[in-house]
């Protein structure tokens, strides 16, 4: 407590407040922190769940360095204001007790498709609006990513279990085991009485490389491992395609699990991940090669042709010589990618080249009265991004119903 107070103090109440222009929804952070100063802690907790649902979510996840932190005027000749750690202690303390406050009821639904941080965020702010939410979710439990994607030591599952109570006390219904585009369309819910549909399904179709060697029984991807890592014997020794976020996960819960050496392999040098989850990746005994092109798996690990780069780090030449790493289990985390029933059983439902959901900048698909956010839309981006999305896509969602009244 005293190391929060600390940081709070540090914070210079700046009339043009950086950190809040770094952040992707705007977290009213110098506000926030002036209420914790005074005290006034759950005025500070429901400020925080009001602008961002996902608040304590965000606190855990957040790229901070990145965003608000790395906004930080203080930052500048010294560390930053730790606002990572005041916004958890905050939201993690009065989660309970921070009310979603309904508006008078509108007499719409609204079927939400995926619980993942869009879904979740979404049905948050349609039931605050007035409207009946119903979530549908492939799953046994909701979360999608933050579950099932985030491993528990990186976010525990029993924040998202919190969440679940929360929203169900809200009103909010859920239908689990339940993957739409199978069983029941997009049609049927429409025809079933719900007057607005949002998809926010993520991605949660695999990239394959194509490359020989793909279906061994000693290689899996990334997501499939992180949602059930027990279920899969790695052995001794893995090799990680990719160097990501998700890869890094990967890396990271093996290592966990006791797997003795995993090494993670790209073409570049560069990675988009996490700096903090890349250093302990490296703490914990992973390592990184790069310039390698896979070229096939086989029983015995993954085998590489070595990639030359030019100074701007893009690839000039790949050589032909292969070279076998020798591996017991190889994991696929390149990317992901959405599945493709949703548009495949919704006529008129467009995507576009690489599968993701078309949408306006309304977020309204090519469907009358289904809606697009999250990563379904966007690709793979951040938690809070994925949030800020789904508020603008709710603010959509209640001005498209109010055209039905």
């Amino acid at each position: 407590m005293l190391n929060i107070q600390s940081e709070a103090n540090r914070c210079l109440q700046c009339k043009i407040p950086r950190c809040r222009t770094g952040c992707p929804i705007s977290t009213p952070i110098p506000q926030a922190i002036a209420l914790f100063k005074l005290g006034k802690l759950q005025e500070a907790a429901q400020m925080l769940f009001d602008n961002n649902p996902l608040s304590l979510v965000c606190a855990i996840v957040c790229d901070h360095d990145k965003q608000c932190e790395g906004h930080c005027v203080k930052g500048i000749k010294e560390s930053p204001v730790e606002w990572g750690s005041i916004e958890r202690f905050i939201s993690d303390t009065y989660l309970e007790r921070v009310q979603i406050e309904k508006a008078p009821s509108t007499g719409k639904s609204v079927a939400v498709i995926g619980s993942g941080p869009a879904g979740m965020s979404a049905a948050i702010e349609l039931i605050r609006r007035g409207h009946e939410v119903t979530v549908f979710e492939a799953q046994s439990e909701i979360g999608g990513m933050l579950r099932y994607g985030i491993p528990e030591f990186r976010l525990p599952k029993s924040i998202l279990d919190r969440y679940a109570k929360k929203m169900k006390a809200a009103g909010i219904r859920f239908r689990l085991h339940t993957a739409v585009g199978s069983s029941i369309t997009i049609e049927d819910m429409l025809r079933d009485g719900y007057q607005a549909v949002l998809i926010s399904s993520g991605l949660w179709r695999a990239q394959a490389l194509r490359v020989p060697g793909e279906t061994l029984p000693n290689v899996c991807y990334g997501i499939h491992y992180l949602a059930s890592p027990k279920s899969f014997e790695i052995g001794n020794r893995l090799a990680v395609i990719g160097t990501g976020n998700t890869a890094i996960d990967v890396a990271r819960t093996a290592l966990h699990q006791g797997v003795s050496y995993v090494t993670l392999y790209a073409r570049r040098a560069q990675s988009n991940a996490d700096p903090k989850e890349r250093e302990l990746a490296l703490l914990e005994g992973a390592e990184f090669k790069s310039q390698m092109q896979i070229s096939r798996i086989t029983k015995d690990g993954p085998m590489f042709k070595a990639v030359r780069l030019d100074e701007q780090g893009q690839i000039v030449e790949i050589e032909e010589t292969e070279q076998l790493e020798p591996a017991d289990f190889t994991i696929i985390a390149a990317s992901q990618g959405p599945k493709s029933k949703l548009i495949h059983t919704t006529p008129g439902l467009e995507g576009n080249a690489r599968g993701l959901l078309k949408v306006d900048e309304n977020s309204r698909t090519t469907v009358e009265g289904v809606f697009g956010a999250g990563d379904v839309v966007y690709g793979g981006k951040t938690v809070v991004e994925a949030v800020a999305d789904a508020k603008k896509a709710v603010q959509a969602i209640d001005e498209y119903l109010k055209t039905k009244e």
